[in-house]
This record gives structure tokens, sequence and C-alpha cells, in this order.
């Protein structure tokens, strides 16, 4: 059997979505590397995989066009014939006041967060049903859905949407395929931006129950924990080293 094949969108540059792409390589799969517009960084994170041993090939879209994901699909299919993993890391996280925000920032989130994880998925679920071997659908949400923060009411207004599309994919493409699965991984602080001033830092840090920051590679770990977990569909799996449960916590 040809080496399964994985999509990741959001993974030209190196951040939660290259590394996923890193932990699937691994274990095997040829790796689809997904960019919008970091053309550069993109080619520099495939030649990183190629050097480990990697098969990587990267593929350009604007995952809020459905013209554009068709198009991507379709280069897909040609070059490689199937998809068996799609994970949906790509997304934006903006801080905007509530006072201060416009239909255009929800659009925005919308699109990016929403259009560009269910137009992926419908494409790679229609590819997965007609494989007798099915495939796998990961969607990345967030663990303050059920908890959000102030200055993010965009982000979390389109986010929080994620469990609910990955319950209704997961159950209108194993209906019509069971061996195709969708589940949804909720991370907390795995890789916190460089420029956080270090008291945010630390109060990110105390607010987990690990008392520690998580890495790309937990949410890594729980990618390949769903994909070979063959009775899983339809979770969602909070990789947050507990801050959703604590509550003392900020």
């Amino acid at each position: 059997m040809p080496k399964k094949i994985a999509l990741i969108t959001g993974s030209g540059k190196q951040r939660v979505g290259w590394h996923v792409a890193h932990a699937l390589g691994l274990i095997g799969y040829r790796i689809c590397i997904h960019y919008r517009t970091s053309a550069l960084e993109a080619k520099q994170s495939a030649e990183l995989l190629n050097k480990a041993g990697i098969e990587a090939t990267i593929f350009q879209a604007d995952l809020a066009q459905e013209s554009d994901v068709e198009r991507m699909f379709h280069e897909i299919k040609v070059q490689f014939g199937r998809l068996d993993a799609l994970v949906n890391c790509a997304s934006i996280w903006e801080r905007k006041d509530f006072l201060e925000i416009s239909s255009k920032d929800v659009s925005r989130h919308f699109e990016a967060n929403i259009l560009a994880t269910f137009l992926p998925s419908r494409l790679a679920g229609l590819m997965m049903i007609a494989q007798p071997e099915g495939g796998n659908i990961i969607n990345i949400g967030d663990w303050a859905q059920d908890r959000p923060y102030l200055g993010y009411s965009a982000y979390f207004a389109t986010k929080g949407a994620i469990p609910t599309l990955t319950r209704s994919l997961a159950v209108e493409l194993g209906s019509r395929n069971p061996k195709v699965r969708v589940n949804c991984i909720l991370p907390g602080p795995v890789m916190l931006p460089i420029d956080l001033p270090l008291q945010e830092r630390q109060e990110a840090i105390d607010a987990t129950l690990v008392r520690s920051e998580g890495s790309p590679q937990d949410v890594s770990r729980a990618v390949l924990f769903l994909i070979q977990s063959e009775f899983i569909t339809g979770i969602e799996l909070p990789v947050d080293g507990g801050r959703t449960i604590w509550a003392n916590g900020k």
C-alpha cells in the first residue's frame, strides 16, 4: 500500500501546525504543507522536514475561498490520489476591545476560523468516504470556549463553533463511511507568543493545574492518539494542563 497522505493547514510557519506535520511524518505519512501567503516560510518548513527524511510538499490556498480550496484538493488528488488525514490548524486570534469591535472583525474571524475549517473538511471528507480505508479529520478549537477571557469576542464567537462543527462532520461523514472519524483538540497555553510580557506568561502558567506551559508536541501527541484510536469520533479533547477545570486560574 502506498504511503498515507496528511494535509495540515496553517503549517507553513513553524508553529503548532508544523510540529503536527513533523509528528505525522515521523510515523510514515507524506506531508502536504499548506500556506496562504507565507510562501518562503512554507518552503523552508518543507525543507526542514525533507532533511529529516520526511516527504513534504507545499500547497497554497486561501481557505476562505471555495475555488482556492477546490484547486488545492484537486492538486493533492492529482499528485497523490488520496488523503488519509486532515488537521485543521489554520486560524487567527486577534485582540480587540469589545467597545471597538466591528462586523468586519467578526467576518474576518468567521472566514479564518470557520470557513477555513469547514471547506477543507468537506472536500477531505468527500475523498475519505470514497476510500475503503476512510480517513481522519482533526480540528483545533480552544480550551477557553467555555470560559472566555476579555478582548477576544470575535475569536470566541467563531472558534467556539468548532466542536459543534466537529460533531456534525463526524455524523455526516461517519454515516457514509464508518472508517471516517472526526475529532477536535482544545489546546491551552502550548505556544505562548514570544513577546508576551513575563508577568502574563507566568499568569498563564499559574492558571494551569500542572503549573507549566505546554508545547506544540503536546498537541502533536494528541493528534497521533486520535488518529490511532479507531473507536473515538466526535469528541473534544482538552490539551490544556487542566486549565479548563481549574476555577482558581484566570
